[in-house]
Order: structure tokens, then sequence, then C-alpha cells
């Protein structure tokens, strides 16, 4: 080989990260905006020529129903006293108060959430968002895509009434069905699962932007892909997304390296060993770029949490800075009936006598949820033979979503027996609210096994209820819900099977517990209904801004 060759070698050897760097930084987006502008607003323009008819159908239907919902609630009331007729504080409110509020914008608002029958805590953030946009917003039209096409309007809001205790307007709220539902499931990708469900996403949402175009485009379950590509078709379409989990994060990168301290958690703990780990490690690194490129394009970003907010940040912040988005990620907490917990737990000297040695976990039955070391730590509690270990029982209460979830529960109930603890484990599964209730109301101590649990609405249900909280000593339980009050504590953390024992051990034989239940109840106050409410509809009235 020449001098000349050599030469000509090197300066490419040297020139390669620099135009990978300048292809990812410089030309990719370039392409990107030139699609977008091009072939994407072209497909944008022709699904709203597209979905018109349907767009139409929705507002004569909201009319339609408002009319009959009035003339009903009218019909009810004519048979009632005058002082114990309707006041006029119902959610549609007055027309004074729609001209004074500014509550007379009247488009539509798509809410993304294909699992919304399911039951859990996202799916309460769900609705009582939608509850909040229709009391603000009265003439607005709801537009939810749901993957549930079994479930009917009616039944979908009996349920969120029956579970949450939440009413939902009706005659405002439309649901529509997708199809694709099964392109984001896990079981659809064996291998490259965030990639293969991300995509997934992808056709869910052309899906459902096929059925109609909204006004307004929020995702409530963490899709970013899908508010990516509403983008790319609808480039002045205001987006919004409220992040429960970052799809990635650095955690879940550092937890595949066994020799970090993360290395030992969560589901795929250990495994960036070899050439498989490396291959898995180069994968995810690649798919956090993607992932932080999709992100950064939505206008509006809401986390549950200061831990799901630091990693967004890290993610889409650089991102979201350079394609000059101007509004600050935010952290809203999530949703709790913590006013509805107070009125229904009483806390007092009298209510502690009625207290049993419970411990519940309320928690739906998936992997991450790491219900099997919760059953291991209480066995290991239990073979300590103190007064508290004898008296204990644990009580698992969740739903159960699918076949996959009825497994789970199953292997749970094996591991029960041989762990030797039947006789003091209990399952409430898809136990109703008035039940959930009553456990909270004579249960001791509030249990969380999940690790980097993104926020933990149960774990606030524990602190409104008085519980003594046990919780995994990461995420949202650790650094915004199990803190110190006042300089004294609410809970306790642990990581570990022993640690766990030991924790549980010690709140059940606590010398003054209802000192701190007090303080828990105290502390779960900052996780009010009307609290996420006032903070969601701040957020969302930048959306609305941006249409007028």
């Amino acid at each position: 080989m020449d001098s000349k060759t050599l030469v000509f070698t090197a300066i490419v050897v040297a020139c390669t990260p620099v135009a990978i760097l300048l292809g990812w930084n410089i030309l990719v987006p370039l392409l990107f905006r030139v699609f977008s502008l091009t072939v994407g607003s072209t497909l944008g323009w022709c699904l709203r020529k597209k979905t018109d008819g349907r767009r139409s159908s929705i507002i004569q239907a909201t009319a339609e129903s408002e009319r009959r919902f009035r003339e009903e609630k009218a019909a009810a009331e004519d048979g009632q006293d005058e002082s114990s007729k309707s006041t006029g504080d119902s959610i549609i409110g007055s027309s004074s108060d729609i001209k004074n509020g500014g509550q007379g914008w009247d488009g539509i608002i798509g809410f993304f959430h294909p699992f919304c029958n399911a039951g859990g805590g996202g799916e309460r953030v769900l609705w009582a968002a939608v509850r909040a946009t229709q009391q603000r917003w009265p003439n607005a039209k709801i537009v939810v895509y749901t993957g549930d096409r079994e479930v009917s309007k009616e039944k979908m809001l009996l349920r969120v009434k029956h579970t949450f205790s939440i009413d939902i307007h009706p005659p405002s709220i439309h649901f529509l069905y997708l199809s694709t539902r099964h392109w984001a499931l896990s079981s659809t990708w064996p291998r490259m699962t965030l990639l293969g469900q991300s995509l997934g996403s992808l056709v869910m949402g052309w899906d459902a932007l096929s059925l109609v175009v909204p006004d307004i485009f929020v995702d409530t379950m963490g899709y970013a892909f899908t508010l990516g590509l509403s983008k790319i078709l609808f480039p002045h379409m205001p987006t919004a997304a409220y992040v429960h989990y970052p799809t990635i994060s650095t955690d879940m990168l550092d937890s595949l390296d066994p020799k970090n301290p993360v290395g030992n958690q969560g589901v795929n703990a250990g495994k960036g060993v070899g050439y498989k780990g490396a291959a898995k490690r180069y994968y995810w690194k690649i798919f956090a770029a993607i992932y932080s490129w999709m992100g950064a394009s939505v206008d509006v970003v809401m986390t549950n949490s200061s831990w799901t907010q630091e990693h967004i940040q890290s993610l889409w912040g650089p991102r979201r800075k350079q394609q000059g988005r101007k509004h600050p990620i935010a952290v809203v907490y999530p949703p709790c009936a913590v006013s509805e917990i107070e009125r229904a737990v009483e806390i007092s000297e009298e209510s502690e006598k009625r207290r049993q040695k419970y411990l519940v976990y309320i928690a739906q039955f998936r992997p991450e949820k790491n219900h099997q070391l919760i059953l291991q730590a209480f066995a290991k509690f239990v073979k300590t033979g103190t007064e508290s270990a004898k008296e204990a029982k644990l009580v698992f209460l969740g739903s159960v979503r699918d076949d996959h979830d009825s497994r789970r529960v199953y292997k749970l109930r094996l591991l029960v027996n041989e762990l030797h603890i039947k006789d003091q484990v209990i399952f409430q599964l898809d136990a109703p609210w008035p039940e959930i209730l009553q456990w909270l109301g004579r249960a001791f101590v509030g249990v969380n096994g999940m690790w980097n649990e993104h926020f933990g609405i149960g774990v606030v249900e524990y602190l409104a209820a008085g519980l003594i909280p046990v919780v995994h000593d990461s995420g949202g339980p650790k650094l915004d819900i199990v803190i110190d009050v006042d300089g004294e504590p609410t809970g306790f953390h642990a990581s570990t099977e022993d640690e766990f024992a030991e924790a549980f051990e010690k709140a059940l034989s606590h010398p003054d517990p209802l000192s701190v239940r007090r303080r828990a109840r105290l502390s779960s106050k900052r996780f009010t209904e009307e609290e996420f409410a006032r903070k969601w509809l701040a957020e969302i009235e930048k959306l609305v801004a941006m249409k007028s």
C-alpha cells in the first residue's frame, strides 16, 4: 500500500465518526423535515378528507345526545321538590360560565389509550383527565381511541364509575375502536420487543387517525411513536403526552451490566454480557435515540413523578430544545382517591383497635410488580416466629387483564404452597372499589415491591388510608410518596427479601402506629384528584391556546 493510499485511508477512518454524527444530527432531521412537509402533509390532508364525514357525525351525535340528556334530566327534576332540584352546577355549566371562563371551545380532543378498559392506575389518569376536560370545556367533544372492541360505551362508563368512582358525562364522549391493538402486544414481538411494540404503535396511530382526525391529540399511555407520527402527518396539530414510564431509560441500560449497582434489578438484570448482551446493549442505545427523536416532537409533556420527569428530560430534553419546544416538562401527579378514602376510612384511637395484622399489596398482576419478591420476603418474615409474624396475613388486591395475568396468579398460588404460607396469603382478584376501601380500613401495612415504580397510586392510597407503607427503595414511592413529614417518617423502604422482612416486622410492631398513620394521611393531600385536575388543565390550556 503506497503512502497516498495510507493517507486517504487514515482520513476516511478519522472522518467516519464525524460523518455519522453529521448525518444523524443534521442530515437525518433535514430529510425528516422534508418528508414531513411533502409526503407526510399530503397523507395528512388525505386523512382529513377521509374522516370529515365521521367528524360531522360525532358533532351531530353529541348535539343529539346532549338534547336528550337535558330533556331526561329536566323530566326527572320535575318530579322533585324545589329544594332538591339541581342548582345548575352540572358538568355542562351555564352560558355565563362559558362566556366568562373561556369554556366555549368546541373542538375535538382525541385521547389515545388503546387499553382504556384495563382498570389500572393509568386508566384512572385517563378518566380523571377526561372528566376534568369535560368540566373545563363542556362544549368540546371527547374521542377515546381504544382497542376494547367488545365493550360498549355504556359498559365502559359503568366500569369507570364502578372501579374509580368517576362520573363521565355521556353525551360528549365517543369511543372509536381500533382493529390493530394486537400490533402493540408484547406477545406479537417475542424478539426486539421494544422496537416491535413501538412500530406497532405506529400502525395503531395510523388506524386511529384514519377513524377521525382530532383538533388536539393526547396520548395517555406512553406511545411516543404515535405522537411522532401525528406530527409528520399534521405538523400544526397540538399534541400532548402524559408519560407514566419512559419506554427506555438509563436505568434500564445500566441494569444490563451485572457490575453496575442496578445490575441485579428489573426483568433484564445482568443480561448485558457476552455477544448477545453486547448486541442488546447497542440495540437499546439505538432505540433510545429514536425514542428521544419521536418524543421531542410533542408540544406539551407531563410526567407522573419526578423520577419519570428526570428520565424523560434526559432523553427528550436536548432535542426538544433544538426543536424550539417552549413548554417545560411538567410533573402532574396522578389523581388519587384521597378525599374519598378520607371519608371512608377513619384514623383515630378508636379505629386503631379495629385494625388487624393485614399487609395489602394493591397492584395488577404484571411481572414488573414483583409479587414473587413480596411472597418470598413474607415467607422469611413468617419463619421468624415473632408475635407479629404469627398474626400477619398478606393480601394481594389486583385486576387480572388477560390469560397471561391468570397464569401469573396460578404460579403465585403454587409458590405460596411451596413456601408453606397458604393459610396466611389471600388473593382478592378484580376486587371492586368498595371492597378495596374495606381492606384499606382494616389493614395495618401497605406493600409495594416494584423496582423503579414510575409512581405508585396504590402507595398513595395506603397513605390516605393511614396504612404504614413498606415500599421498594426506588422510583416514585421513594422520591415522591413515602417521604418524611416534619422530619418524621411515614413508612419504610426496602430492596431485598431480608430488608422487606425486617420492614414488615418494624411496621407491624411499631410502638405508635397511629402517629405514623396521621402523618401518612397529611402527606397524601399532595395527590388529590382536585390537584391533578388543576395541573392537568393548566397544561391542556396551552394546547387549546395553540388552536385558538
